[in-house]
């Protein structure tokens, strides 16, 4: 397959007050999301002006990935779209055809698999080319990418620089403490061709995080940022109560470290940032986020290398061989009509 263009496919943010209300109604519609909520999550947006930080960030992402391929012979054109917020994906692929682009790869801005942060990538695409109509140009989704060094490293060196922010001398009773988003029960457990991806592949991230930091701390994995009818089990513990048992173990310092996201967007500085480190502050820890990739030289490094994976014959060869080349296949990480409520 000959690949004509590259598109970074994302979740999009309001930009703006008047945004906020109609994009969290993109997000959740037919999830079932109370209005309590929405109203909720909309004053986290106004607390910063009405404006997410994600789609500056994918314009920051798209331009690094841009000077990275031109630097690397990736003679490839640059596009960007969007999930839930303009630019909406259905409009990219529309300039895309006018464009004349056929087949193009798509990176999706999350590394691990299940139904939200794989699969839905999937449905996006397919409803984006309905709605162009003929010409839509095909996507090939990129594999996930959970374990790959220039994901795993700019983690890493983040919590050794968070590490520096706490106290040495109260070391031993540091904790390290992943966090990513959580989702329903029902959602971990089909993730995947066999189940229970997405948890599996966060733990070993983490894993491998931590080895890569050589930070002498016990781990543990939480959540955060859940969301939905609260009858509904989710992934626990919430990071809240965690920090709550932790202080109750003796733990005096926090480094958190989010590994299940690939920049500082909205739900990691409201979630992280504000709530989190409130209840340190209340529960007397000590609290350094580590941050996200961002455009750190690896991760962006990364992003070429899974084009070139893709696009070199001899490395395309290599990658039918490991185990990582799987992606959710058409039957797996079902959406949520196929699951139930539990």
């Amino acid at each position: 397959m000959v690949y004509d263009a590259f598109v970074l496919l994302s979740f999009g943010g309001p930009e703006k007050p008047d945004d906020v209300m109609p994009f969290l109604r993109n997000v959740v519609r037919g999830r079932g999301v109370p209005d309590e909520r929405l109203a909720e999550v909309y004053e986290h947006y106004m607390h910063f002006g009405g404006v997410s930080p994600i789609n500056q960030q994918c314009r920051d992402l798209l331009a690094a990935i841009g000077t990275e391929f031109a630097a690397h012979g990736v003679d490839l054109p640059t596009y960007w779209g969007n999930r839930n917020w303009h630019p909406m994906l259905a409009d990219t692929l529309a300039t895309m055809r006018d464009d004349g682009i056929e087949h193009a790869l798509g990176f999706a801005t999350s590394a691990y698999g299940g139904y939200s942060s794989c699969r839905q990538y999937w449905e996006d695409i397919a409803a984006a080319r309905a709605h162009v109509g003929p010409g839509a140009p095909r996507i090939a989704k990129l594999r996930q990418f959970h374990d790959h060094p220039g994901f795993v490293d700019p983690h890493a060196s983040a919590v050794r620089e968070a590490l520096t922010k706490l106290d040495p001398d109260r070391r031993a009773s540091t904790r390290l403490v992943f966090t990513a988003h959580s989702v329903p029960v029902s959602m971990a457990r089909t993730a995947g061709p066999e189940g229970g991806r997405y948890t599996a592949q966060l733990e070993e991230t983490a894993r491998l995080v931590h080895a890569a930091a050589a930070a002498d701390l016990a781990w543990d994995l939480v959540w955060q940022s859940r969301s939905g009818p609260p009858h509904i089990p989710w992934l626990e513990p919430d990071v809240n109560d965690h920090l709550a048992a932790l202080a109750e173990k003796g733990i005096t310092d926090v480094v958190v470290s989010p590994i299940g996201f690939v920049s500082d967007h909205l739900e990691v500085i409201w979630d992280l940032d504000n709530e989190a480190k409130d209840t340190a502050e209340r529960l007397g820890l000590g609290y350094a986020r580590a941050a996200t990739p961002g455009i750190h030289p690896s991760f962006v490094s990364m992003v070429r290398e899974l084009v070139q994976e893709r696009t070199d014959d001899r490395q395309r060869a290599a990658l039918g061989r490991l185990p990582t080349w799987d992606v959710c296949a058409a039957d797996c990480c079902p959406p949520p009509a196929r699951r139930g409520a539990s």
